[in-house]
């Protein structure tokens, strides 16, 4: 018996080290983790359980028969995050630069299969050089394994990517289509095909990460939800997003215990200025509404022209899209539009409440737009909201323009409560276009045009640039104080707590993707 014990851990302890301590050493030399030192940090202490531990590859070409590795290039396995179950993959690159195999791609879609059933998240830690070019189209029909089980997966459990290190060709795909990616700077880089193919093909000259490093991601192509400085920042960036998630979408996320109050803060009240066409930060409105320093963006450096990412309100979680008037003055563009619809559907499809705050002038006008179809991307936020069936609330903090004014949560496309503040500013358009339309013969005639416009600018404002004539109609439950906004919230999302909604049997919507 004791021979046979030692067998395995000789083989145990071959496992561990992968590709050998000398490419264990060149990961480190990186400012990188190995794959079991991120697993290990990224799970409670003494929690992780590995399955696959003893799989090897079964391919034979090329003399690969005599390069064998436990585990062939990925660690598997579940355990707990706070105490929360949770399966993981983490690829090693110190095993064949973390390539995928056959055999490499069969173990990540048991546990995906395995997640599915026991209804839990799954997280994917990515390191690859891509797909394992000696097994040719075995290593491709891999990928397509798991592509197909990430949309088996998709709005069933969460699914969250960490690319912490290369992630190119085929391999970019299944990150893509989970529901969040982290990248990590300096050290990872996701592209379809990488620099020597894009000069060879359109003779551009392109660094890796200026083609596809993490600020390239998130602030360009908005594929990276978020950036994280090293390997453990994009770790513990993870645990804190997951804290927000529930399980899977049977479950609601965990209600944190905390001291209720009616808690006034009057700082709300001095935010919005004077001046209609003065920018003010929208962070500030959101960090007055909701639960202290539980703020957490997505896509924060992407579309900065409106806000998503979730927060707590009253210890619960709850989603946030806001208009952003700190740039581009809160318009909804063809980025923005996609990103908080993008975020919209994540929230309905895991029971996560919706606050919508409104402050936006309308749609960015331009060719630019117009050719990028501006029309078919802000239809997709119009559709995300009207589909979901969460609890979803609103509160119009100044502006809300034309169709743009529809499209953000309003009353007519399925908002459960939408209130206003006192200097919210309701109507088609602002006041000066709209008199320069109304009063247009009238201004031409007049003595002095400047300031008739400005009299008959001043007469629409008084009639419409408020929030009474949609509170008249009841497309505004309630115009209330700033400083009430926090406790109304709270109240408004607990009455909805139970919100159950009918609609029409089908298989599925067409969202104008």
């Amino acid at each position: 018996m004791d021979s046979k014990i030692n067998k395995l851990n000789e083989r145990i302890a071959l496992a561990h080290l992968g590709g050998g301590q000398k490419r264990i050493d060149k990961q480190h030399a990186k400012k990188k983790l190995t794959a079991r030192e991120r697993i290990a940090y990224l799970l409670d202490e003494g929690s992780f359980e590995e399955t696959g531990l003893l799989v090897t590859h079964r391919t034979t070409d090329f003399g690969m028969e005599k390069e064998i590795y436990y585990g062939d290039g990925v660690v598997t396995g579940y355990g707990t995050i706070h105490g929360r179950l949770v399966y993981v993959y983490a690829q090693d690159f110190t095993v064949f630069g973390g390539a995928l195999s056959e055999t490499h791609a069969e173990k990540i879609c048991k546990i995906m299969d395995m997640a599915l059933k026991v209804g839990v998240p799954i997280i994917g830690l990515n390191d690859s050089g891509g797909a394992r070019i000696q097994e040719g189209v075995r290593s491709l029909g891999g990928y397509a394994d798991i592509f197909y089980r990430n949309v088996q997966a998709s709005g069933v459990v969460p699914q969250i990517s960490a690319i912490m290190g290369p992630c190119a060709g085929g391999a970019v795909y299944s990150p893509a289509m989970t529901d969040f990616t982290i990248m990590v700077e300096q050290t990872s880089y996701m592209f379809v095909t990488g620099p020597n193919v894009v000069k060879t093909v359109t003779n551009e000259e392109v660094s890796s990460e200026a083609l596809g490093g993490a600020h390239t991601h998130a602030s360009k192509s908005g594929v990276a939800h978020k950036t994280a400085a090293n390997d453990v920042a994009c770790l513990e960036a993870i645990k804190t997003l997951l804290s927000y998630l529930p399980q899977n979408n049977r479950e609601t996320a965990k209600t944190l215990d905390i001291t209720l109050n009616d808690e006034v803060r009057d700082t709300l009240s001095d935010i919005i200025p004077d001046n209609p066409n003065k920018p003010y930060d929208m962070h500030s409105v959101i960090s007055g509404i909701i639960d202290t320093d539980s703020f957490y963006e997505i896509h924060k450096d992407y579309a900065e022209n409106i806000i998503v990412g979730f927060a707590r309100l009253g210890g619960r979680s709850i989603g946030i899209i806001a208009n952003q008037p700190m740039f581009l003055a809160g318009v909804l563009d063809v980025n923005s539009s996609k990103k908080a619809a993008r975020f919209t559907r994540f929230c309905d499809c895991f029971n996560i409440p919706l606050l919508v705050l409104v402050d936006v002038p309308g749609f960015l006008p331009g060719t630019d737009q117009e050719w990028q179809g501006i029309i078919v991307h802000g239809a997709k936020l119009l559709y995300a909201l009207s589909e979901a069936t969460v609890p979803r609330v609103t509160v119009i903090t100044r502006k809300a323009y034309g169709g743009a004014y529809d499209v953000m949560n309003s009353k007519h496309i399925g908002a459960d409560m939408n209130f206003a503040w006192p200097t919210a500013e309701i109507a088609v358009m602002g006041a000066k276009g709209a008199s320069e339309i109304i009063f247009k013969k009238e201004i031409a005639e007049a003595k002095d045009p400047a300031k008739k416009l400005a009299e008959k600018e001043k007469e629409y404002s008084e009639k419409f640039a408020n929030p009474y004539s949609a509170a008249s109609r009841g497309f505004i439950d309630e115009v209330i104080l700033p400083k009430d906004t926090r406790r109304k919230l709270i109240k408004a999302f607990a009455m909805l707590e139970n919100k159950e909604v009918n609609i029409p049997k089908r298989k599925h919507g067409n969202i104008p993707l």
